[in-house]
């Protein structure tokens, strides 16, 4: 596939935030990531691009990683990124800038190849410790008023606490949180209507579920398989050389 050395490929853009978590109002922005493809020539060469990550301002949040900056992030279990394999597709648009480009076709084989990753890439020991240290940054922007945003982080909080507990337990979790058995709880603190000490004895309960999944959860002993990861990136960089 011929590549222009200036461009970058988009071979995934998923809806995250409140939208996708059924949380969202009519004052809600969209928030979205992705994934895109530096060609393998360009990053090799002297002086070589090696962008890692791409935010596009705007009203939206809108951020994207190179793919292999993204598995790595993967197989570490950032839960933004294991969000971004299970979040809906967005719709296909034009690209926010001139130097992205979107090949529909293959943007779509690619990103569910890329999405067929999920079960090898995350590991027990990972999901525990990133997830609960993803919900402590969040517990502290919720006590500081980040922004005059403490619902936005309590909500967030708690999300990624049940997140890390189903994925434990089942092997995958729920992106549309608001219809789990946690939804109203989540969305009443999206909506401010919490104490504090509700929000930390919802997260402590929720957190000491995710130890025990950790201990005796089905998926409890789950390690990376970094090999089908490495097959696809390495394929991914001959294709687009």
């Amino acid at each position: 596939m011929e590549q222009s050395k200036d461009i970058k490929t988009i071979i995934l853009k998923t809806i995250v935030g409140s939208v996708a978590h059924g949380l969202s109002t009519p004052e809600s922005d969209t928030d979205y990531r992705g994934v895109f493809v530096i060609p393998t020539s360009e990053m090799l060469k002297l002086g070589g691009h090696t962008e890692q990550t791409s935010w596009i301002e705007g009203k939206d949040d809108n951020t994207s990683w190179e793919i292999g900056h993204f598995l790595n992030m993967a197989v570490h279990c950032n839960p933004t990124v294991l969000e971004t394999f299970l979040a809906p597709s967005a719709p296909s648009r034009f690209p926010e800038n001139l130097n992205d480009q979107i090949d529909l076709e293959n943007e779509k084989k690619l990103a569910q190849e890329l999405r067929d990753l999920f079960p090898y890439v995350w590991n027990a020991n990972d999901v525990k410790n990133a997830f609960i240290g993803y919900g402590v940054n969040q517990r502290k922007k919720f006590f500081d008023n980040k922004d005059n945003r403490a619902p936005k982080y309590a909500a967030a909080y708690a999300r990624v606490l049940y997140n890390a507990r189903e994925l434990l337990e089942t092997g995958t979790f729920t992106i549309r949180i608001a219809d789990t058995e946690i939804g109203t709880t989540i969305r009443k603190f999206k909506d401010g209507e919490y104490t504090p000490g509700e929000v930390i004895q919802v997260c402590w309960d929720l957190e000491t579920k995710v130890l025990q999944a950790f201990k005796s959860g089905k998926y409890k002993n789950k390690e990376t398989d970094v090999r089908p990861v490495n097959d696809f990136l390495l394929r991914v960089r001959r294709e687009f050389w």
